[in-house]
């Protein structure tokens, strides 16, 4: 590392903090008084720091219950740079490509239960969360699709595949009873998937 780098990394460390911060804050006030009674302020003087910090990090109060979300995007964008893969033939070969980045997307995502258990019962009482979550849910499908086109997969057959991708991922999210469940709900829809009509 040089010296001219030493400085960067100290202040992305100290903005990492931050933004943690900021998220365990959110979660904190969330779980004690609920989405609707917590604000911005409170948020920022909880993990002190001031508004304008908030803001650096977050658009809305709303943004920091999906503040994983960008983990998770990362996760498609890293499977998107294996150029081991090549273009999926047809729908079946392209699920068979995402099936292991969707996966790793339920086990991310399992990885604190406390937490996972937190956000989906805070999504499940707010229209404007869920509203907002399905937003976010697309834009994962959206992400994976442009994994297979990247890898020369017509766009036809990226789109479809993606759709039903993320159709496993959220049918996991809705049949584990517990967040140690997402991976093998998720593997479960695939294979359910992936058998129809061989029989």
């Amino acid at each position: 590392m040089t010296p001219e780098q030493a400085p960067d990394s100290l202040i992305q460390r100290k903005q990492l903090r931050a933004r943690q911060r900021i998220i365990d804050a959110a979660d904190e006030l969330f779980a004690l008084h609920g989405y609707d009674a917590v604000s911005v302020t409170d948020i920022a003087a909880r993990a002190e720091v001031g508004r304008t910090t908030f803001f650096r990090y977050f658009g809305d109060k709303t943004e920091v219950v999906f503040a994983k979300e960008q983990a998770l995007l990362d996760t498609i964008a890293l499977a998107g740079a294996d150029d081991t893969a090549g273009a999926a033939r047809d729908c079946r070969e392209a699920l068979e490509q995402l099936r292991p980045t969707v996966l790793r997307l339920c086990a991310q995502v399992a990885d604190d239960p406390g937490t996972y258990e937190r956000h989906a019962d805070l999504v499940e009482k707010h229209l404007e969360l869920r509203a907002r979550d399905a937003l976010k849910t697309q834009q994962l499908a959206s992400n994976l699709s442009e994994v297979l086109r990247s890898r020369g997969t017509s766009p036809t057959i990226a789109v479809l595949a993606a759709q039903i991708a993320l159709a496993c991922y959220e049918t996991a999210r809705r049949r584990a009873r517990t967040a140690a469940d997402l991976v093998s709900e998720s593997g479960a829809a695939f294979d359910e998937v992936l058998t129809l009509g061989s029989g």
